[in-house]
């Protein structure tokens, strides 16, 4: 361990290596790299010798080295885009408690929505001090993703593909679009007619806005109900800011809208703030659905109705998947769509 010095002019003493170990003990290094990884044939009094000269010396084998030389470092990195977004801060959660579960810790990377940050990790980061990706892009698409990718072990989150597009790379998501439609006929159901949509990405096909969109309107077709223009709103992120801006520009529509399903639960909690300080009413006057279910939707007032995507099942596959590629499992990538619920709460509620 390096010490202190007690003045400036005392020099500053190095921490013992396997080296000075083997001088202590009268061995080679390479019979001290025995002992200290429990490999190779060792007596006993050997053993004892170099054990003694590590406790003397106090020396402390490096843990990065070891797992170096042995080809895996036992981490795994998450990147995603926003840690701060309450989504990617649960799923971080839910990550790092499947990994640790299977003896792994995880790094965080946040890569802003960059394209050149996005690339560097579908790249694989092009250092040693990981075993394995589960990477949520947003700047690039999964297929360019995909084909960025170098050579390690790496598991794709997102939306799914776009229509007659393959992917090699293993792929976790939840059905999009089937979703957004439950949540609309749901809005449907409590007597609403005359529904929003707050959150779409006109420009981003595989952004989680398209499906949304998506299943609202198969939902809306299905009804025999229209969308007239200005009542699909687009979002340039999905952040409460966002949320209560748009909503900001809506109001003078209010009156013809009676319901706002929204991407998010950022962009609902948004909306819900600006109409409540312009005195509409959530639910009686215009109800209001969002999506991840979030901490914040389960306090808001009114508490929010949600789409609850099975977060521990997104990061148990996602980790079950990357370490089996680490482990030289099974190479066929697979593409896998985990369940969802819709939760309802007090937002959506029948008009009173």
């Amino acid at each position: 361990m390096t010490t202190t010095p007690k003045n400036p002019s005392e020099p500053v003493r190095k921490p013992p290596g396997i080296k000075d170990v083997a001088l202590r003990a009268g061995v080679s290094w390479k019979t001290v790299s025995n002992v200290v990884n429990g490999t190779g044939r060792v007596s006993d009094a050997t053993r004892a010798r170099v054990e003694e000269a590590i406790s003397e010396l106090g020396y402390r084998p490096s843990l990065a080295g070891r797992q170096l030389r042995r080809g895996r470092t036992g981490i795994l990195a998450l990147a995603v885009p926003w840690v701060d977004s309450p989504y990617f801060a649960a799923l971080a959660h839910e990550v790092i408690t499947a990994a640790a579960a299977r003896g792994h810790r995880v790094f965080i990377d946040e890569t802003r929505a960059q394209r050149q940050a996005e690339e560097i990790v579908a790249r694989g980061y092009e250092v040693r001090l990981i075993d394995g990706i589960i990477f949520s892009p947003l700047a690039l698409t999964l297929a360019e993703a995909d084909r960025t990718r170098g050579s390690l072990p790496m598991v794709l989150l997102g939306e799914r593909p776009s229509a007659g597009v393959e992917i090699g790379t293993d792929h976790v998501s939840i059905d999009n679009v089937q979703a957004a439609r439950q949540t609309t006929e749901h809005v449907i159901a409590t007597g609403r007619t005359r529904i929003g949509f707050l959150g779409a990405e006109p420009e981003q096909a595989e952004r989680s806005g398209a499906p949304r969109l998506k299943g609202y309107l198969q939902a809306l077709e299905a009804a025999g109900l229209s969308t007239p223009n200005g009542w699909v709103v687009p979002a340039k992120d999905y952040s409460r800011g966002t949320g209560a801006a748009a909503t900001e520009e809506m109001l003078p529509r209010i009156g013809d809208i009676d319901a706002l399903v929204c991407a998010n639960d950022e962009l609902a909690i948004g909306a819900m703030h600006t109409l409540r300080r312009n005195g509409v009413r959530v639910p009686t006057e215009v109800a209001v659905t969002g999506w991840d279910n979030s901490k914040e939707s389960r306090f808001s007032n009114p508490t929010l109705t949600t789409v609850a995507p099975d977060l521990r099942g997104i990061a148990e596959h996602a980790v079950a998947r990357v370490i089996a590629q680490i482990e030289g499992g099974p190479t066929s990538a697979q593409d896998l769509v985990l369940p969802h619920r819709l939760l309802i709460r007090e937002s959506s509620s029948p008009p009173q």
